[in-house]
């Protein structure tokens, strides 16, 4: 069978623009160190890429979920610390203040529980990123309601106006953790700043008998924070330990991810320099057989 000038021609320039692009695609993977550019170049390992993408889109947002978690469970662990030191402070003045000082003596410290009295309602009223913290679910209602006294200002009584309900923050392991304190110990809290008004209450009528006998139930008080303190560092380490796990994960993902897409180097390299140097030669020998073909015709 005699092969025409035109089909030689026609095979020389398909050789020419095969090796054209398989140049032009090595070019492409040693500048960039990747591999796969587009769904066509390896349909497998896109399809591999894009499942890793999803499971480390959804890491990550479990990992703002944990983040959250634990700023507000830090928040209210700063919370209780600060009613713990309140209470040991009332649990001293209790104590200290019904001494053969005289009723005078006990005015003076009925300032100061007073005083313990403002700051407990202020802390169990506190807000993180805008939300109350002992709220429960009710996050944007102020969750410590009081009365206070028309003439003198003094709180006379405190009630919990939160939610029964505990927020809860998923982690993305098929678990969640409550970062806030439960009903019992919002309740807890209450009873507490009720307490500080009858040690404030006793003391200033000068009843010495009424105020020691609020030390045990404000040790009481003291078991329920410290109980809660010990919650919230719980709660912590667990959101630790998944954030730690998630850490590893999305970094498996990520090198999971560049072993799918990313080339490797010397094998291309090589193949480029090969590829480069047979599109030279068809070059050359395309332009020799074009030559020769014009002769040809001329003759």
């Amino acid at each position: 069978m005699r092969i025409t000038t035109a089909g030689m021609n026609t095979d020389l320039i398909g050789q020419l623009q095969s090796l054209e692009t398989q140049q032009n695609t090595l070019q492409t993977q040693v500048s960039t160190g990747q591999r796969v550019s587009q769904p066509g170049d390896d349909p497998r390992a896109v399809s591999q890429v894009v499942a890793a993408q999803m499971e480390q889109s959804a890491l990550t947002q479990d990992g703002l979920n944990a983040n959250v978690a634990l700023t507000d469970s830090q928040n209210t662990s700063a919370g209780l610390a600060q009613f713990k030191s309140l209470a040991d402070s009332a649990s001293q003045l209790a104590v200290t203040a019904t001494g053969p000082n005289g009723a005078q003596a006990m005015k003076a410290v009925a300032l100061q529980v007073n005083q313990l009295l403002e700051q407990a309602v202020n802390a169990g009223n506190a807000t993180s990123g805008g939300n109350y913290l002992f709220a429960g679910t009710a996050v944007t209602t102020q969750p410590f309601s009081v009365i206070r006294d028309p003439t003198t200002g003094q709180i006379t009584s405190v009630a919990y106006i939160g939610s029964s309900a505990n927020a809860s923050v998923p982690l993305g392991d098929g678990t969640a953790v409550q970062p806030s304190t439960d009903a019992a110990t919002n309740a807890g809290l209450a009873t507490f700043m009720g307490q500080l008004v009858t040690l404030r209450n006793s003391l200033q009528a000068g009843d010495a008998t009424t105020a020691q006998a609020t030390a045990a139930p404000l040790a009481d008080s003291d078991d329920v924070i410290v109980g809660a303190i010990g919650d919230q560092a719980a709660v912590q380490s667990r959101i630790q330990i998944v954030q730690t796990k998630e850490q590893a994960q999305l970094t498996n993902l990520g090198q999971q991810i560049s072993n799918e897409t990313a080339v490797d180097m010397p094998t291309a390299i090589t193949k480029l320099n090969l590829t480069s140097e047979a599109y030279q030669a068809a070059l050359e020998s395309a332009a020799k057989f074009m030559n020769v073909s014009l002769l040809n015709y001329i003759h």
